[in-house]
């Protein structure tokens, strides 16, 4: 059965530095009929807590997560990333505890926008245009941690004027890998250099992917060497079904 609601789960990335992606993430899934819940109680899944070896507080943080979500509605978030690391390593912060109950009702309710879109709604074409050459970038998280390949490749196979160019090595990781990038910031920004350098080569003006995380690190490289392409959300772009325009 098409779910009628859901609740949004927004990360920390794009609720404090992109929050027009997750506009437009309403604006999306409203347009296929769905309303959608948001709970301004929200915060951190606990990844980054999780990945820098500080399991209490991301225990604190897993538990405040189920809280907020209780698995009533599907749950959707433009991060593979974040709903990932919720799938797979909930068991582990909330095992031998009274949470693994919830958390069970819950898991078969996250889902990743294109996934959830593709494979849950059945929609591929959101009647979307985007005049541009572009390059998918396949964060680590998305593909190894979610799952998702196929999926955001459908959805712009379908965007009229859009012309998706693979890039070289589109599955290698950017170099972010939240604190990785600032522990071992020289390797992190060689990285940088050489995911760009393969997205360039295609001639994309844009390098699109499901991780804001991994676009905003992109971005700054790109900025920093003043390149001529940009970096896009994938929701940013599937939300131009109004006459073309861009919704920023």
């Amino acid at each position: 059965m098409t779910p009628k609601e859901v609740d949004l789960f927004i990360p920390c990335f794009i609720d404090q530095l992109y929050p027009e992606t997750g506009e437009n993430v309403v604006r999306i899934l409203e347009k296929l009929g769905i309303k959608v819940f948001y709970n301004p109680e929200q915060t951190c899944c606990g990844q980054p807590a999780f990945n820098a070896g500080h399991w209490e507080p991301a225990r604190k943080l897993a538990i405040k997560f189920l809280n907020d979500f209780n698995g009533n509605r599907p749950v959707v978030s433009p991060s593979g990333s974040c709903t990932g690391f919720a799938r797979n390593y909930y068991p582990e912060l909330l095992k031998d505890t009274i949470y693994m109950n919830n958390f069970s009702k819950l898991k078969p309710q996250l889902f990743e926008l294109t996934d959830f879109l593709v494979n849950q709604l059945g929609v591929k074409d959101l009647g979307a245009k985007f005049e541009a050459k572009v390059t998918y970038h396949d964060s680590c998280a998305a593909l190894r941690e979610y799952g998702i390949r196929y999926e955001p490749r459908e959805l712009l196979k379908n965007v009229k004027g859009l012309e998706l160019i693979e890039m070289v090595d589109s599955d290698v990781c950017c170099g972010f890998g939240g604190t990785f990038a600032v522990k071992h910031e020289p390797i992190s920004t060689a990285m940088a250099e050489q995911k760009v350098k393969h997205a360039m080569e295609t001639g994309a003006e844009y390098i699109l992917s499901t991780e804001a995380s991994c676009l905003m690190h992109l971005d700054s490289y790109i900025k920093q060497q003043k390149l001529p392409i940009k970096c896009l959300h994938i929701a940013d772009v599937l939300v131009n079904f109004d006459q073309g325009r861009l919704i920023f």
